[in-house]
């Protein structure tokens, strides 16, 4: 809309928020940015109310070329739809507003090129199974002082952060378990790690032949992406009529969807077949029967600390970067119990 000289009126600022309700800038900012500074909530009241009034939203290039941030932290998940990313998301974001902060979530992966359109004050990346084109990017991102968090179980730190999950050890921690009662094992893996080494599946693998147990064909399920295809693929391997007795699920929603097809055929868990998962996600204890899984405690809430920390440090505090390990246990709940 134009003023009255068919100008468009000036966009307003902090200044001029700070004029309406009658208050400091300093006091502005901290109202909209959420930090507790003993700001009365009828303060904060009349700055919003100014806020309002005059159509003000934050001009994030500008507070990024004054302070060098953006308030920003980029979250790149490989598969939203997976209760263990979904669960992220929401800790992250959680923690990210309660440190001022607004959390953007990429859903294809593409952090590369998202990020060479909006610099982020923390990008957290989970890589991709294409490691060597992977460790290209995160170099240039690196080289142009980009802070960056990666969750990887094989890289490792070099002027970004790695959160390392142990996942393996996990794995192994779960094919024991199921080992103690069981010797006709099934494991429901995804392509990922059907095509890559060492990987969920070879955990798998080697813990049947450890134990001088056969690896059959027939007793490894591979799908593609999605929990549908899972309950799909899970469906194929409970319907054989010789059906194992226990199934190793590489994921949690994995064992979800298997848990799912054998409420479809009849299949009684863990009676006639014991189910575990791997990832210790918040929906595991929401099934019926609960999952028995693998996975860090608290996980997700150390991972969102982890990032928001590296967020809120200065341009250049990253050095080589740290490695954070998190150690895994077991959740043993009722879908594998006696």
């Amino acid at each position: 809309m134009a003023d009255g000289n068919g100008q468009a009126p000036a966009r307003p600022t902090l200044k001029t928020v700070a004029r309406e309700a009658g208050v400091s800038t300093t006091t502005v900012s901290f109202v909209l940015s959420g930090r507790d500074a003993g700001i009365s909530e009828a303060t904060a009241q009349r700055v919003h109310e100014a806020v309002k009034r005059l159509g003000y939203y934050p001009n994030s290039s500008a507070r990024a070329v004054r302070t060098g941030r953006t308030g920003l932290v980029m979250l790149s998940l490989n598969m939203l739809s997976d209760p263990w990313s979904l669960a992220l998301a929401a800790a992250a974001n959680t923690a990210a507003k309660e440190a001022g902060l607004t959390s953007m979530i990429l859903a294809d992966g593409d952090w590369f090129s998202a990020l060479e359109l909006q610099r982020a004050d923390v990008a957290y990346i989970g890589l991709g199974p294409d490691l060597a084109a992977d460790q290209q990017r995160l170099a240039t991102m690196v080289g142009r002082g980009q802070k960056v968090v990666v969750f990887d179980d094989l890289i490792d730190p070099k002027g970004f952060d790695v959160i390392r999950s142990k996942s393996l050890p996990g794995c192994r921690i779960a094919m024991e378990h199921l080992l103690e009662r069981h010797t006709d094992i099934a494991c429901l893996t995804s392509r990922v790690n059907a095509n890559n080494s060492p990987s969920r599946l070879t955990v798998y693998r080697d813990a049947m032949a450890a134990a001088g147990l056969e690896v059959r064909a027939d007793r490894v399920g591979v799908y593609e992406e999605t929990q549908a295809e899972a309950y799909a693929v899970a469906l194929d391997l409970l319907s054989s009529p010789e059906r194992p007795t226990a199934l190793y699920a590489t994921t949690d929603f994995a064992a979800i969807a298997a848990i799912n097809a054998a409420h479809r055929l009849g299949i009684r868990v863990p009676e006639e077949v014991a189910i575990i998962g791997v990832g210790n996600t918040p929906d595991a204890g929401l099934t019926e029967p609960s999952l028995s899984t693998v996975g860090p405690v608290d996980q997700f809430e150390r991972i969102a600390d982890i990032i928001v920390k590296r967020a809120l440090e200065g341009p250049g505090e990253v050095g080589e970067g740290t490695l954070h390990e998190l150690d895994w246990s077991l959740i043993e709940r009722e879908s594998t119990r006696a």
